[in-house]
Order: structure tokens, then C-alpha cells, then sequence
């Protein structure tokens, strides 16, 4: 479909810079092309530069497999020295996490006064080293400001994406030191320390060295946030294929007949940012809540995940208390929570890949638009969560984004998006503000899907079959009556 279409990607950095030149004055000013092309740009994105980075992060640093941590703003450490460490790029982020604990550098955090070094995450770098090491989050997007004003944080590392721009500034009420590190992301006020890949390790010493420097300037006084929730996080696909049969048996057949029995409903994905114009993780946490209650499978990556984890969704106990009958019956059946910890924005090729070996597995369908499952970025804010959205539609996907719609005033561009993308690859992107809303289509999407492939209609509690107890009889009959048919 890409070929007939003309959006097979050539290559990353070439989409990239067709599109931008599409998009100068005197260029591409037909919205179907231009559209088009956005979807080659986005495949680009997604099977290109997420499937890579998710591969090669995996073969530096290793593929996740479920860890414990635990999440919210209360993961800051009154008696050590608590260093955060955010944003998306998790090369120096594992060398820091390496490093902290070295005698050395434990010694020097005692010279300071304090008993040790407390590495918490945030936002996309949180869920990589979280997924891996089982450090813990103090949130997504919009934790990063009240992080700072617990008056706890000595220093913030932080490169490229979702780095609030005034952070710096409100670090200056603070003690904080906001300490930049890539060379496309400086920060006016912020302390730049340049990584390279050659001092990989010597950079993240002199890091934290400079954060221990900051722990006698801690001023804070009253109280503050100490609860946090537990959390299981890093079902990577390959571990997910694993769970449902081990090492020799490993397959998504399990989770296949589970949805064609009806024991589960369907999966959703719930992804991307906060956004400062809803309240923080409300969409996220509804959503959630509603579709385990309808046994409906969540998987989640990147500020989504940290909203489900912060609300105590991610543990094996959620599903006893909180999901349907028949999602509740799986989860138990194969001790995991409801909700799926997949790992951060980048990671959302893991949710194209367990979709494709759901397809591949047969029985749901010959691609991945026959799926019953829909992508949603209930929160969304940036640009690289709407390419995210928009590779899942070119792959077959239908995806909600919540918030304001940036296209709303063309109603040439909404007919695009939707009918014209759903007519050629099965997929098709709207945006919906109401959550009750995107809760109501999603499901009435899984359920439609569902009818198309004539599986059991979806009943809560009702899964497959009733078993009947036959006689010597009603056996011989059936019997005539199959050999009749």
C-alpha cells in the first residue's frame, strides 16, 4: 500500500528535508500531496528512526524485562542528594546511572553531609532508565517545575525535548542547578556541560560531583510530597511474546484467542505528553480507568506511562481490584497488571511490533487495520507526538489525539485525515476534546472491528462457549448433524 501510494520512506534525514521544502513559499500547495507526504515523512519517523533507536538502545543497554520501581514527585530523598535526570537521549543517562554507584562517588556524596545519591527520572529518560535499572519517576512533562520546587533537586540533567524553556529561571528561586548537555539544546542561565561519547563516563562524574557541590546549599523548610505508588514497568515486545509461553513456546497466540474468546475485549494504546491546557493526567487516568473496567487491554509509553504508573495502575493487584472479568482472568492467569509499562516515546515501535505479530499470528485479520485497537494521545502537546500518531495511521491504525485540534478550521484537511487515509491504508487520525467522548469511540471502534472479523460478540463476564454436559444421546446427534453438514 505505501508503493501504490508513493510513501515508502527512502530515508530519515531525506523525507525530513523533501517536506521542508514542500512547505517553503512558491512550492506544495495541494493538501492532498502535502498530507501524503506527511505520512512519508512519519513512516520515516516511526519504522525508521523509533524501530532503530529502540533496537540499538536495546543492544547497548539491553532489553527490558519487568522491573520494580516506583513513581511520583515523592521519589525525592530528604538526606541524599537527588539528581534528575530528563529528557529522551539515554546514552548519558545509563553512564550516570553506572557511575553513582562507584565507592568513589558515593564517598564524596558523605563529604558533603548527605548519605547518598538518589538518581530519579523524568519525562522519556525516566521510563529508559526506569524500564532497565528501576529507577524511579518523579513524572512527565508537567512534574518537572514542582520536581525543582521541592526544593530537594540539586541538579537536573537535561538534553533535547520537553525541557520547559523558563526552567532555568525557576531553578533560580532554587537552589537547583540546571545542567545542559547536548549541543542542540542550550539553555540561557543553565550550566552547559558538553557530552561526549569518548568521556562518557568522566562527564557523568563531573556531573554528579557538581551536584554533591550543591547539597550543602539546600535551604528547604516545611513539608512536602513523600508518598509514591509501585509500580512493574519493561514489557518490551520480546518479553511479552515470552510471558505467554517461555523461551520454547513464546507467542502471541494467548493473547490472540483471549480476544477472540471475548475474555478480552481489545487493546488501546494510551501514549504521549501532558498538556498544561488539561489537567495534568486527568484525560490519561479516566481513560485508563474505563477501558480495564471493559476489559480492554492498555499498553502505554513516554508521559502516559507516568500518569498510569503515579495513579498505582501498573501493578499485578490493579487488575484484582479495578479491571473486567475477563481481563482481570488474563492478568492473573499470567501475573501482570493491566496496564503495560512499554517504555518511553520512542519505544512506541515496541506497540508496532507486538500489532504486527498480533497479525502475523493470525486469526485477527490480515492487517493491522483489521486490529481490534486504537492509539490515543489523550494529552498531546508536541510535534513529535502528532508524528507518532501519524505513522500509527499509515500503518493501519485508528488514532485520537485529545486537546485542540490544529487543523479544525479546514475542512478539506479533516476529510483528508480521515476519510481519504481510512480509504487507502485503514487508518485515520481525529481529535477529540471530550474524554468521555474518546472513550465512547474508541470502544465502539474495537467493537466494530470485532463484528468485521465475526468474532463472539463482546459480553462482560461471557467468554466463549457455555459448556454443556452431554449424554451418550445428544453426543450421536451432534454427531449425525456434523456429518450432515
Amino acid at each position: 500500500m505505501w508503493k501504490k501510494w508513493g510513501i515508502t520512506p527512502r530515508g530519515m534525514d531525506r523525507e525530513v528535508s523533501e517536506a521542508m521544502h514542500r512547505t517553503h513559499m512558491g512550492v506544495d500547495q495541494d493538501p492532498e500531496n502535502l498530507m501524503m507526504a506527511a505520512l512519508k515523512v512519519s513512516l520515516a519517523d516511526g519504522w525508521g528512526g523509533c524501530m532503530f533507536s529502540t533496537d540499538i538502545s536495546d543492544i547497548l543497554f539491553g532489553t527490558p524485562t519487568p522491573i520494580h520501581s516506583t513513581a511520583s514527585i515523592g521519589v525525592m530523598k530528604g538526606d541524599e542528594v537527588n539528581v534528575i535526570l530528563h529528557g529522551h537521549e539515554p546514552t548519558l543517562a545509563e553512564m550516570v546511572v553506572e557511575v553513582s554507584s562507584e565507592p568513589e562517588m558515593m564517598a564524596y556524596a558523605k563529604s558533603k553531609g548527605a548519605n547518598g545519591i538518589n538518581l530519579v527520572g523524568m519525562c522519556c529518560t525516566a521510563n529508559e532508565v526506569m524500564m532497565r535499572h528501576g529507577i524511579p519517576t518523579a513524572g512527565g512533562f508537567l512534574n518537572q517545575e514542582l520536581s525543582v520546587m521541592t526544593g530537594l533537586a540539586e541538579a537536573m540533567i537535561v538534553d533535547v525535548q520537553c525541557i520547559m524553556p523558563a526552567i532555568a529561571q525557576v531553578a533560580k528561586k532554587f537552589h537547583t542547578k540546571i545542567i545542559t548537555t547536548s549541543v542542540k539544546g542550550k539553555m540561557i542561565d543553565a550550566i552547559h556541560i558538553q557530552f561526549d561519547e569518548h568521556r562518557a563516563k568522566e562527564i557523568a562524574r563531573e556531573i554528579l560531583r557538581l551536584a554533591c557541590d550543591n547539597y550543602p546549599n539546600r535551604t528547604t523548610e516545611g513539608s512536602r510530597v513523600s508518598s509514591f505508588e509501585p509500580l512493574i514497568a519493561g514489557f518490551s515486545h520480546e518479553y511479552i511474546e515470552y510471558m505467554q509461553g517461555g523461551s520454547w513456546r513464546g507467542s502471541f497466540r494467548p493473547l490472540n484467542d483471549a480476544i477472540m474468546a471475548g475474555r478480552i475485549r481489545g487493546v488501546v494504546g494510551i501514549v504521549g505528553c501532558n498538556n498544561p491546557r488539561i489537567a495534568q493526567d486527568s484525560y490519561h487516568n479516566y481513560l485508563a480507568t474505563e477501558f480495564i473496567k471493559n476489559d480492554i487491554l492498555v499498553v502505554s509509553t513516554g508521559c502516559g506511562a507516568a500518569s498510569c504508573a503515579k495513579a498505582g495502575y501498573m501493578t499485578p493487584e490493579t487488575a484484582l481490584e479495578k479491571a473486567g472479568p475477563g481481563l482481570r482472568e488474563v492478568c492473573v492467569a499470567i501475573g501482570i497488571p493491566p496496564v503495560l509499562h512499554l517504555g518511553a516515546c520512542v519505544d512506541n515501535s515496541r506497540i508496532l511490533m507486538i500489532a504486527s505479530h498480533m497479525v502475523e499470528e493470525g486469526g485477527l485479520g490480515d492487517d493491522i487495520s483489521d486490529l481490534p485497537a486504537v492509539g490515543i494521545a489523550p494529552e498531546w502537546m508536541s510535534e513529535k507526538a502528532l508524528a507518532i500518531g501519524v505513522y500509527f495511521v499509515a500503518s493501519g491504525m485508528y488514532v485520537i489525539f485529545g486537546s485542540e485540534s490544529p487543523v479544525e478550521a479546514s475542512s478539506v484537511v479533516k476529510k483528508i485525515k480521515t476519510e481519504l487515509w481510512e480509504k487507502r491504508l485503514g487508518g485515520k487520525l481525529e481529535f477529540i476534546n471530550d474524554p468521555k467522548e474518546i472513550f465512547e469511540k474508541t470502544v465502539a471502534a474495537i467493537d466494530k472491528k470485532r463484528d468485521a472479523l465475526k468474532l463472539k460478540k463482546y459480553e462482560k463476564g461471557k467468554f466463549g462457549a457455555e459448556r454443556v454436559l452431554m449424554t451418550m444421546a445428544d453426543r450421536r446427534k451432534f454427531e449425525k448433524e456434523q456429518a450432515a453438514t
